[in-house]
């Protein structure tokens, strides 16, 4: 496999920092974002080889300049790894719109400000890989997660969009979908709002508490997602959408055979509406 220089925000911790070791490890160069000094610090003191610049991805109009000065110092990025964000838990109802904001900005937008600043670089040298990650949680919803689904929704569909529009320039795009991994998603990176609303203790209580408890046991490996990623970028007809992780296999497949039912059992009225 040829050498690659990486750029991957949100190198730090969890996905983003066992891509950036797993690349780091197979000899690529490794450019890791890091929101401030002390976790620069920190990532110093972990793989070796990785050259770490400060970039928070909700500093949309300072994202071009850093891309720039990377270039310029490391030359030409082959592949970007979109990783930076971050979950949000909470009833809606009882989920101030603040939150959600803050879910988009840094999920949605600060990936999107990311991946454009990358565009044009990758457009003109007719070559590049983005790879977008999601999360099953882009493809199926549950009770509790609104703002995170919603975030990742919307950055699955402009990761097929954005496939779309630079495929004729040679350029990959794909959204990665991971299921339930052992990383701090679930712990102390995740947002969660105050209860408020008794009607819902029923409803969420169980899912917050088992959430919970299962933070640091998923069966997802964060090593193997990475090496899994290593060879995602090999191919030359990567997919618009991979999933990783028996369980993002089974509830993705789930949802949809039960669109198919939906779509079969009202298409009669959804076809009444044409002429």
């Amino acid at each position: 496999m040829a050498m690659k220089t990486f750029f991957i925000t949100g190198a730090n911790s969890g996905f983003g920092l066992a891509i950036a070791s797993a690349a780091s490890a197979a000899g690529h160069k490794v450019i890791g974002t890091v929101r401030s000094e002390a976790a620069r610090a920190s990532l110093a003191e972990s793989p070796p080889d990785i050259h770490t610049v400060i970039c928070d991805v909700t500093e949309f109009d300072r994202v071009a300049d850093v891309v720039d000065a990377v270039e310029v110092e490391h030359g030409p990025v082959d592949v970007l790894i979109n990783n930076a964000g971050y979950g949000h838990e909470g009833v809606l109802e009882e989920s101030p719109i603040e939150e959600m904001r803050r879910q988009f900005d840094v999920n949605v937008f600060g990936a999107v400000a990311v991946a454009k600043a990358f565009l044009p670089r990758f457009r003109e040298r007719r070559s590049g890989f983005i790879v977008n990650v999601t999360s099953m949680g882009g493809m199926i919803t549950m009770p509790g997660i609104a703002y995170y689904c919603g975030s990742k929704f919307a950055l699955q569909g402009i990761s097929e969009v954005m496939r779309a529009e630079m495929a004729p320039f040679g350029v990959h795009v794909t959204a990665l979908c991971p299921g339930s991994f052992r990383t701090d998603w679930a712990g102390r990176s995740m947002v969660r709002s105050e209860r408020s609303i008794s009607d819902y203790d029923a409803l969420f209580d169980p899912i917050r508490t088992a959430r919970q408890e299962k933070s640091g046991k998923q069966l997802g490996d964060p090593a193997k997602l990475a090496r899994a990623v290593l060879t995602l970028i090999q191919s030359e007809n990567p997919p618009p959408q991979l999933l990783l992780g028996s369980d993002a296999l089974k509830f993705v497949s789930e949802r949809i055979t039960r669109m198919q039912q939906e779509i079969d059992a009202w298409k009669d009225l959804t076809v009444s509406t044409d002429g």
